[in-house]
């Protein structure tokens, strides 16, 4: 009897000792850890995976040079990136492979309506969320969550706001994704504001990812129109379809976009020559001269070439770097719970100010996580981004 009692309590101890080493890696971190465990999630197939896989390297990039001069506070840095094909429920499951793998921090996602899906699940779990292009106010609701990028309310105030005070046009058509939160996101905000600005909109033409191939009859609108200037917040598969559809039937106007349409002349197949003089609000330019992104442009082609060399890959790069800047200021180290991680994080977040490829003297706002830099906007000429 004694026996049986002592191979019972035996039995209990060895329970209880799984039981928390289980907790332990899900979701408490591990004070035995060796490595800072950071993950993203974007499209790495399918047609928003241009965007996906420039995030994806310039991140990889990053944390290379990060381990290199000897990680965050003395830690290195582990990295994974999960494919989610640009759809919300796959997202979730990416994010839930990462919790698995063990990861503290989420340096994603990358689109917008994948992040709102995921960020919820980050602030259950108290897991630090930093997404370099997720742009819909929604993405970063919860108190977890802030972003590189601009916002779709910013992007939209920030283009009219262009136009307007450039005397770009002042009959301005647009097509947007009525089906996509960027998109839709961005129009609302620009309608606003270019009522304010004194602009008039002579039509906003919508269209949905099941009718993105043929953009004739919203074009045949906007030439009715008169417009002088077509308001594109939009990805860069359906803008490339509108230039060609637009010079085929000789619409003479100007385009202007946000940065969704970053990357357009490096698409497959496509005539560069369309997006001579194409307007677009952006952070980044890989032909700027500053120390820091002549370094990073010729490290990224070395290792990955030109395809995604973009703003995508530069928001990746530099939301990397902040969660360093961000992780040092807070004292992070990598045997801290993840909900100790998070909490410190959005301290620190709020005291810090970054330098980087897609803003000068970046700060943040704690209460909404959102970012704080200057707009810049580039012309195409002759197949390369000039500074307006």
């Amino acid at each position: 009897m004694k026996r049986l009692v002592a191979i019972l309590l035996a039995m209990v101890l060895l329970l209880g000792i799984f039981s928390a080493c289980g907790k332990n890696a899900n979701n408490s971190g591990s004070t035995n850890a060796t490595v800072l465990k950071i993950g993203s999630i974007g499209p790495g197939t399918g047609d928003a995976s241009t965007y996906g896989n420039a995030v994806k390297y310039g991140s990889e990039l990053a944390v290379e040079e990060i381990n290199a001069a000897g990680g965050i506070n003395g830690v290195k840095i582990e990295f994974q990136f999960e494919d989610d094909e640009c759809d919300s429920e796959k997202s979730v499951n990416a994010y839930n492979t990462l919790k698995d793998w063990g990861m503290q921090i989420l340096s994603g996602t990358v689109t917008s309506a994948c992040c709102i899906a995921v960020v919820s699940e980050a602030a259950n779990d108290e897991i630090f969320v930093l997404t370099p292009s997720a742009t819909a106010v929604e993405s970063i609701a919860p108190d977890n969550a802030f972003r590189v990028c601009f916002s779709d309310p910013n992007q939209g105030v920030a283009s009219a706001d262009y136009i307007a005070d450039n005397k770009l046009a002042s009959k301005v058509a647009v097509i947007y994704n009525n089906a996509d939160a960027y998109s839709s996101g961005i129009y609302e905000k620009f309608k606003s504001e270019a009522k304010i600005k004194g602009l008039t909109v002579t039509t906003a033409e919508a269209f949905t990812n099941d009718n993105a191939s043929d953009f004739t009859a919203q074009l045949q609108n906007i030439k009715k129109t008169g417009a002088e200037l077509v308001f594109l917040p939009i990805y860069v598969a359906p803008a490339t379809l509108i230039l060609k559809q637009a010079k085929s039937m000789g619409l003479n106007v100007k385009f202007f976009g946000c940065d969704g349409l970053d990357g357009i002349l490096k698409q497959e197949n496509f005539d560069a020559s369309l997006a001579e003089n194409l307007m677009l609000l952006t952070p980044f330019t890989e032909n700027a001269t500053d120390d820091k992104t002549v370094k990073f442009v010729q490290s990224f082609k070395a290792k990955y070439g030109e395809e995604y060399l973009n703003q995508f890959a530069a928001d990746a790069y530099d939301s990397i770097y902040i969660i360093k800047a961000a992780a040092e200021k807070a004292g992070i180290t990598a045997g801290m719970s993840n909900s100790e991680i998070c909490n410190k994080l959005k301290v620190a977040m709020g005291e810090i100010t970054f330098d980087g490829l897609t803003g000068v003297g970046m700060t943040w706002d704690v209460a909404t996580g959102e970012p704080s830099k200057a707009p810049k906007a580039i012309i195409i000429k002759n197949g390369e981004y000039v500074a307006m």
